[in-house]
């Protein structure tokens, strides 16, 4: 079983499915509505408001990557935007997930290029260089491992660490029956507190 059987699910039912762990700041979020990501992990760590070292990760990465940054904790800056999106799409990354700013959102939005980011910054960054590539990083609480399964949707993202696959995605399948037993109740006009034996 590989990442792709993972892509069909939502991120808060991934979310559920791995005991409410996994999540990444509620903050970061599609730059477009649409927009949705499911690859491995390939880690940046920037140093503060610099970016020469994400232009080494999408040249390094390997296609159907999902690039996952970690800029120090200073947001106000664009680290990215539309070259580098041309440039990372045209080798077949899968995306972008960025605890930080970017920037371009209309031209990175018209190309279909998936990034999620804590929102947009026209402020330019320096190019001095300095960080890790594919070394584990830290966003949010949750550790993110080279190789680690992300998945992104409108709701936000989900870090699946890449050896519980196979139990998240049977998790998540039987969380699905679970809704859709629900779903159907509703239908016939019951209450949630009635299907939960909330009376």
């Amino acid at each position: 079983m590989n990442h792709s059987n993972l892509a069909p699910f939502s991120t808060a039912t991934l979310h559920e499915a791995l005991g409410k762990a996994g999540n990444l700041p509620s903050a970061i979020k599609p730059i477009a509505p649409g927009m949705k990501i499911c690859g491995p992990a390939y880690t940046v760590q920037t140093i503060p408001g610099d970016n020469k070292i994400l232009h080494r990760a999408y040249a390094y990465a390997q296609p159907g990557d999902v690039l996952v940054a970690h800029c120090s904790d200073y947001y106000e800056a664009g680290y990215w935007g539309d070259l580098m999106s041309l440039g990372a799409k045209t080798k077949g990354l899968a995306g972008l997930v960025i605890d930080a700013c970017v920037r371009d959102a209309d031209d990175i939005e018209a190309m279909g290029f998936p990034v999620f980011s804590r929102g947009l910054c026209i402020k330019g960054t320096s190019s001095i260089e300095g960080g890790t590539l594919n070394e584990p990083i830290i966003i949010g609480g949750v550790v993110v491992h080279p190789g680690d399964i992300i998945v992104g949707d409108r709701d936000g993202v989900v870090v699946v660490p890449k050896d519980r696959i196979e139990d998240v995605f049977e998790k998540a399948t039987a969380r699905e029956a679970r809704e859709e037993s629900i779903r159907e109740q509703l239908r016939q006009g019951k209450t949630s507190i009635q299907i939960y034996g909330w009376n």
